[in-house]
C-alpha cells in the first residue's frame, strides 16, 4: 500500500457522493465503481504521474495490462466507462485536467461489445411456469401472486420486493414501483394478476401479517420478502414444470417484453413499462420477436396478457 495519499482519491469520494446522494446508485453499484476507479489511481500513481494530467494512452496501457492478466472484454469495458464517467464528471464540476492535447481521458474508448440477446422463454412455458404452484396454504397462494405480477408487468426483482401496501391500485390495476436512479414508474396488470393478488391479499397476507407491516409481500416471519426468496421461488417453479434452462425473475422480464413486442407493441411503450431511459436498451427485443413496431398505445397494452378489458384511455 502506498504510505502517501494517492493523487485523486479526494475527488473520488467526492464523486461517489455525488453517485449515492443525487444519482442513488445503489451500495453495490458504488462499491464497484470505487473499486474501479481506485485501481486506476493507485496504477498511476506507481507511475508518478497525477490524474488530472493523466491521457487515454496512459488508460490504454492500464487496460491492455488487465487483458494481459487474463481480464474479461467484458470487465475492461465496464472499467473503461466507469474512469471515463469519472473524468467527465471532473470536468463537469470545474477540475483542471491538463493533458496533452488530443488525449483527453474524455475520448477514453473501447471496442464495442459484441450484443447478446437476452434468453427469453416460449409463451407455453410461461404458463406452464405460472400454473406450476398448487395449494391454499398462504405460501403458495403468495408465490402465484409473486410470478403473475413478475411476468405482468417486467418489473425488477428489486422493485416487486419494495412494493408496500400503498402502491397498489386494485381498481385501477395498476402498480407503482421505484426503478433504477430513484425513479417512479407505473406498471400496468391484467386479470390473470388481478385475481392471483387479490387471493392473495384477503386470504394470504392476513395469515403472514403480524403488526403494522406496510410491506406488500411477505415472509412467513412477517416480514419483507427478500430478493433471494423470489429467485428461489421462481427458479423452484421452473424446475418443477421441467423447463430445461434456469428460470430466474429477470428471464421473465426478457419473456414479458418480447411478447409484448411480439404482439405488436410500440417500443416507445414497452421502454416506459420496463422503466428503460433510452429506447435503444429497449430496442433489443425488436431483435427477439422479429416484429416491427406498433403506432398505437392501445394497441400495446390491450395485447399484454390479460389486459384485454381492463384499458381505459
Amino acid at each position: 500500500m502506498a504510505d502517501h495519499e494517492i493523487s485523486g482519491e479526494t475527488e473520488l469520494g467526492e464523486y461517489l457522493g455525488y453517485m449515492t446522494l443525487v444519482l442513488a446508485r445503489s451500495i453495490h453499484t458504488v462499491r464497484n465503481y470505487r473499486n474501479d476507479i481506485s485501481k486506476f489511481l493507485r496504477y498511476i500513481d506507481r507511475r508518478n504521474l497525477s490524474f488530472s494530467t493523466v491521457g487515454r494512452a496512459d488508460a490504454r496501457g492500464y487496460l491492455r495490462k488487465l487483458k494481459d492478466h487474463g481480464v474479461t472484454d467484458g470487465s475492461i469495458r465496464r472499467i473503461a466507462i466507469t474512469i471515463r464517467g469519472f473524468y467527465i464528471w471532473l470536468d463537469s464540476t470545474g477540475y483542471s485536467l491538463s493533458s496533452v492535447k488530443g488525449d483527453s481521458m474524455l475520448r477514453l474508448r473501447t471496442p464495442k461489445a459484441a450484443k447478446r440477446l437476452p434468453r427469453v422463454l416460449q409463451q407455453t412455458d410461461v404458463d406452464k411456469l405460472l400454473s406450476s404452484i398448487v395449494g391454499d396454504d398462504a405460501a403458495a397462494i403468495r408465490n402465484r401472486a409473486v410470478l403473475e405480477l413478475l411476468y405482468a408487468t417486467g418489473i425488477r426483482v428489486s422493485e416487486i420486493t419494495s412494493i408496500d401496501l400503498r402502491d397498489i391500485d386494485m381498481n385501477l390495476m395498476q402498480v407503482s414501483v421505484i426503478g433504477k436512479g430513484n425513479k417512479e414508474r407505473i406498471c400496468l396488470f391484467g386479470e390473470p394478476a388481478w385475481t392471483a393478488l387479490n387471493r392473495y391479499f384477503e386470504d394470504a397476507r392476513p395469515l403472514l401479517v403480524k403488526g403494522m407491516q406496510t410491506a406488500y409481500f411477505l415472509n412467513r416471519f412477517g416480514q419483507r420478502l427478500s430478493q433471494r426468496s423470489i429467485q428461489r421461488l421462481v427458479s423452484n417453479a421452473g424446475i418443477q414444470v421441467g423447463i430445461k434452462t434456469n428460470v430466474y425473475p429477470h428471464l421473465l422480464r426478457h419473456s414479458f417484453a418480447t411478447h409484448l413486442v411480439e404482439r405488436g407493441a410500440d417500443i416507445r411503450v414497452v421502454q416506459h413499462l420496463l422503466g428503460h431511459s433510452s429506447p435503444d436498451t429497449t430496442q433489443i427485443y425488436t431483435a427477439l420477436s422479429g416484429s416491427s413496431d406498433s403506432e398505437e398505445i392501445q394497441t400495446a397494452l390491450k395485447n399484454a396478457r390479460g389486459s384485454e378489458n381492463f384499458y381505459k384511455p
